[in-house]
């Protein structure tokens, strides 16, 4: 590890930890000031576009040199979680939004709200293209931990991305990962018939023993294939109080299927383990996987594809991950997608959230030869 790039590295995440960028609220004025800084920090020769889509999306896009399909394009969202309650602590002593670096257990951490997913991402790629005076693409989004998405969705749709590498950024421990399940949410309303529930009916018309039956057969059906649809029973949400029979209840799921199973199916098969007369079903957001067809490119040439850019460029492969990224919409729109980014998915959205010095030095390397590579190109 050089102590130069340490030094530059942790300085730009120091400032960009320091910028509130919490989704939600997704206040502007945070954004602003990431947007200003890195703006100020990137090397003289780039030009910069800002969209704004309404409602907190807003996107930079920074460009040097020809922005063709040859040029991998980087996306980092800059948009973080809300606090964990742990972060209150009085007995830590650390503020989220200032940088902290600790060692423990023999690894040197850079802990600050955003440092591990994935504002270290950025800090690196601001010191590889300092150092690194070749044609270079980044894109920064700020509406994907409220589910969104909306940024990359219009981006795929304003610009030509079929074939083109694309390397967005989460946390995989700075290996390129080639898959990942997709998304879906739902909202199911159960009805009932309201009374007294001293009732014999109490437990056939209450909206909440409706509710629980289908969150059995629902269960059912996830654990007779081990759960590979990932079914989580997030929240629900009925009744009065123990002596009425509840006339409604909400439920609100959400599925993380592989990318042989649609989420849009999944969700279908499971409303039909619900009774239509009483139960009201509604989609809520959906994406798919990593990698998914496009036109004739089916989800194992994508695969391909990405492999194959992913070996040009020196990338170490990781496996495929659980959690969903915006690469499923790039891909989706047939671009060569794929996940790389510093850190690890476990420190995510956790109260002291950290990410790894060493790695963080190692996505500046990681970044510095993908744009090496594009110059010789």
């Amino acid at each position: 590890m050089t102590t130069t790039v340490r030094a530059r590295v942790l300085a730009h995440l120091e400032t960009l930890v320091a910028c509130d960028t919490r989704n939600p609220p997704r206040a502007a004025a945070g954004i602003d000031r990431l947007f200003a800084y890195v703006r100020q920090e990137l090397p003289r020769g780039f030009v910069v576009d800002e969209v704004d889509l309404g409602d907190g999306c807003r996107w930079l896009h920074a460009r040097r040199g020809d922005d063709d399909h040859r040029l991998p394009l980087v996306n980092v969202h800059v948009d973080t979680v809300p606090l964990d309650s742990g972060w209150a602590s009085p007995a830590t002593g650390v503020d989220p939004f200032r940088l902290a670096v600790q060692r423990e257990g023999g690894v040197e951490r850079a802990v600050g709200l955003g440092a591990c997913d994935i504002k270290g991402a950025v800090a690196a790629f601001l010191v590889a293209a300092a150092d690194v005076d070749a044609p270079a693409s980044l894109l920064l989004t700020t509406d994907e931990e409220a589910g969104s998405s909306k940024c990359v969705r219009t981006f795929c749709e304003r610009h030509d991305v079929v074939d083109r590498t694309i390397l967005v950024a989460e946390p995989t421990q700075g290996r390129a990962v080639l898959a990942h399940r997709g998304i879906g949410t739902a909202l199911l309303t159960f009805a009932g018939f309201a009374g007294h529930a001293s009732a014999q009916r109490a437990t056939t018309d209450s909206a909440v023993a409706r509710c629980v039956r289908f969150c059995s057969r629902a269960l059912a059906h996830a654990d007779a294939d081990d759960n590979a649809i990932r079914l989580n029973l997030g929240r629900i949400d009925g009744g009065t109080k123990a002596n009425m029979i509840a006339s409604e209840c909400l439920l609100r799921l959400g599925v993380r299927p592989p990318p042989s199973q649609p989420a849009e199916a999944v969700l279908d098969t499971l409303f039909a383990l619900a009774d239509p007369a009483t139960t009201t079903a509604q989609k809520g957001f959906l994406a798919p996987a990593l990698p998914t067809r496009f036109r004739a490119r089916d989800v194992e040439a994508a695969r391909a594809q990405a492999a194959e850019r992913a070996e040009s460029l020196g990338l170490v492969r990781g496996d495929d991950v659980d959690f969903f990224t915006e690469a499923a919409f790039f891909s989706a729109a047939g671009a060569a997608a794929m996940v790389l980014g510093p850190g690890d998915i476990a420190q995510a959205h956790t109260a002291f959230e950290w990410v790894d010095v060493d790695q963080l030095v190692m996505a500046v390397d990681t970044y510095a030869r993908v744009l090496a590579q594009r110059m010789r190109g």
